[in-house]
């Protein structure tokens, strides 16, 4: 295993570990796979489906051999994260407008409610292999939560650098719970990035952020868990939200290894959805732009996509590039609606999760995915991360709810009750 710079292609062992390479480059982890064999592979994987309480009852440590075979299991930190739900929903075909199946990755299932669990387990493991007993990020939220419950669960210390304006109080809340050390400061996510990639080192912090290769290495298990579920047949589409890009970067990666190494014939293409009020990385790609230009005040009500520098970008152009993908904004109203149709098809999700199938619905409208291409949209954080957005959009008094389901006041009497029904 080596880590390899994203800009510059300097090679360096992965025991010499660092967050970025000296020319200022994120770096990628490459693994050695000349030995491994897709066939056995998939033979190993279908078996630990059946584990319980063992490192590889995790949807993410299942994959062990394409994520971190080095690794000694007494380092593993996990929560059994992974093994979420993909379901088939005929009510997001009809308001994406689809004639296919598509499919919903509910990572709103993880054990801290997002898909930063996958992640994190990795991330939290391997600072532990290397002697760490504080780890940090800076958050809008999911990060936040997700190493809060991981720092606790291996009884470590965790800092969380958390913007104070333009955030979930859900998600603050949680952290809190977890028992994480939360500090508040006057700035962006970008902001929080900046301080600690100068002083992290100084004050042994270990970094959980996605600028850690180790984060993505965790995160590729979703498209691999897709993968196996459909039989090791992709859909054509992949649908995800972009906030830090991480993401997009982690599942590009992951569909590259199943790609390389035989487990599937083709790779699907990736649709990556930002939000109208935080989408520097969709205004350069629909620019024709090759550096990206940072949003110094983004703003969004889907506060987890609330990023206007993003630090994976340069990682995220490279798996458009490589799986002939394209980006796409949607605005708050759309996001907000498309929530609310996920939310009562009975799956449910945070409003940066709906995204994605805002994102499929226009793309759709647009013709740049064939209503009879096959899709599947990733949710990334559970319903109840943000309530103060269920409350605005049902309860609120806003006239632009298209969707809003009030509570109904009632006598407790036959008549009126037979009036609702």
């Amino acid at each position: 295993m080596k880590l390899v710079c994203v800009d510059c292609n300097k090679e360096v062992s992965a025991d010499l570990f660092d967050y970025q390479c000296t020319c200022g480059g994120l770096f990628d982890i490459v693994h050695d796979t000349a030995q491994l064999d897709a066939e056995f592979l998939k033979r190993v994987f279908h078996d630990r489906l059946s584990e319980r309480m063992t490192p590889y009852a995790s949807g993410v440590w299942r994959y062990k051999e394409l994520i971190f075979p080095e690794l000694a299991d007494e380092y593993i930190t996990t929560k059994y994260e992974g093994n979420t739900g993909l379901y088939a929903s005929e009510q997001i075909q009809s308001y994406t407008g689809s004639n296919r199946k598509v499919l919903l990755k509910a990572q709103s299932e993880n054990p801290s409610g997002s898909f930063k669990d996958n992640g994190m387990t990795v991330a939290v493991s391997h600072g532990r292999s290397l002697g760490y007993q504080r780890f940090t990020c800076t958050s809008t939220g999911n990060t936040s939560s997700s190493l809060a419950m991981y720092a606790s669960l291996a009884n470590q210390e965790s800092y969380v650098f958390v913007p104070n304006k333009n955030i979930s109080l859900n998600k603050v809340l949680q952290t809190l719970a977890y028992g994480a050390n939360v500090i508040s400061f006057d700035g962006t996510y970008d902001d929080g990035i900046r301080f600690y990639e100068q002083h992290s080192k100084e004050l042994g912090l270990y970094i959980c952020n996605s600028i850690n290769p180790f984060r993505i290495e965790g995160q590729k298990s979703i498209v691999y868990e897709i993968a196996q579920y459909l039989n090791w047949n992709l859909p054509d589409w992949v649908v995800i939200p972009g906030g830090a890009l991480s993401n997009v970067t982690a599942l590009g990666k992951g569909l590259q290894d199943l790609k390389k190494l035989g487990f599937i014939d083709k790779l699907p293409r990736v649709a990556l959805v930002q939000a109208e009020g935080a989408s520097p990385f969709h205004r350069m790609v629909a620019e024709g732009r090759t550096e990206l230009v940072p949003e110094p005040t983004p703003y969004t009500r889907a506060s987890a996509l609330n990023i206007g520098n993003p630090p994976s970008w340069k990682k995220a152009l490279r798996t458009l590039e490589e799986t002939n993908g394209v980006t796409c904004s949607v605005t708050d109203q759309e996001i907000l609606d498309a929530k609310a149709w996920v939310d009562k098809s009975g799956i449910g999700c945070e409003p940066a999760s709906a995204a994605t199938v805002a994102g499929l619905r226009k793309l759709i409208a647009q013709q740049v995915i064939d209503k009879d291409e096959t899709a599947v949209c990733i949710l990334t954080g559970n319903m109840l991360k943000d309530t103060d957005a269920l409350h605005e959009y049902h309860l609120g008094e806003s006239s632009t709810t298209s969707y809003k389901n009030a509570i109904r006041p009632a006598e407790l009497t036959l008549d009126s009750i037979q009036s609702i029904l």
